[in-house]
């Protein structure tokens, strides 16, 4: 009894793997959290095993190549190499098919998201998940040239119908490339566990900018419905959350900033990802700063 008893303590203390990885995978939303990252890692399940599988594998490449290489163990304690690795993996099966070229591609993938976040995090550049942008769009780009064949072929799926309560939760889901209502779901819940208030801000976010995309800039009806006008927004809401007005003024800029970018991208057919939350949460704070300073 003593013995599962200490077990369970090496498991789930702070510095050890195990807490290390499910952290890693609550950082895709910004979370510190073991339990938010299960249940992120359930929700990703829930829609794909082999997303699921990818997601596990490159959080816990990422956190290795952390350890093996050395880098601060309060930060890896976070699971700050983990969540761009992550959403790499994920996003290599969504776009190719498996096989033992993509799963090569998830690790490499995994190794320089965890190595280019610690670039940033040594430079002291807030980049949220840039790293998974960038090496997604290197491994995507030598994908399509190189090995066309291991592409998905799109189906011709029927768009889908607009429900005012279900596209803020499918704006959840597609945070990590989960187009249903059960992961988003499992998603929202994720993030309350960690913070109600971030729950509610990620919420009113991804409805927010649905909302504007549809009757401001009139993008087609049927991907305001799979929330993919919403996921930056999303992020770019959890972000900012906080009791505060400014946190609130925060959020709003950021997710129509995020808005117009991911249209922006759209129009001219780009890979877009989470860049516009970056780009729109890089801006505001640096105008933030800009603020300050003037004070």
């Amino acid at each position: 009894m003593n013995s599962d008893i200490s077990l369970q303590k090496n498991i789930f203390r702070n510095d050890s793997l195990v807490r290390r990885l499910f952290k890693g995978l609550g950082q895709i939303m910004l979370q510190e959290n073991a339990v938010t990252g299960m249940v992120f890692l359930a929700g990703i399940c829930f829609g794909s095993v082999s997303m699921g599988v990818a997601a596990l594998l490159a959080a816990l490449t990422g956190t290795l190549t952390a350890i093996v290489l050395n880098f601060p163990s309060e930060n890896i304690n976070k699971g700050l190499y983990g969540f761009s690795a992550a959403l790499t993996g994920v996003a290599l099966i969504l776009f190719f098919n498996p096989g033992v070229l993509l799963w090569l591609m998830v690790l490499v993938g995994a190794v320089l998201s965890a190595c280019i976040q610690h670039f940033f995090i040594r430079q002291n550049i807030p980049v949220f998940t840039l790293p998974f942008v960038l090496v997604t769009w290197l491994l995507v780009f030598i994908l399509h040239t190189f090995f066309p064949e291991s592409e998905v072929t799109p189906s011709a799926a029927e768009a889908s119908s607009l429900n005012y309560f279900v596209f803020p939760v499918k704006g959840f889901g597609q945070v990590i490339f989960q187009n249903n209502i059960i992961s988003g779901l499992l998603f929202i819940l994720a993030v309350a566990i960690c913070s109600p208030v971030a729950a509610v801000y990620g919420i009113a976010g991804s409805f927010l900018s649905g909302l504007i995309a549809l009757h401001l800039f009139n993008v087609p009806q049927g991907a305001v419905a799979d929330g993919l006008f919403s996921f930056n927004a999303v992020l770019c809401a959890l972000t900012f959350s906080g009791k505060q007005f400014k946190n609130i003024l925060q959020a709003a800029v950021a997710v129509l900033l995020s808005l117009v970018i991911s249209v922006k991208m759209t129009e001219y057919n780009l890979l877009q990802l989470t860049f516009p939350f970056v780009a729109a949460t890089v801006l505001v704070i640096s105008l933030q700063k800009i603020i300050i300073t003037k004070k």
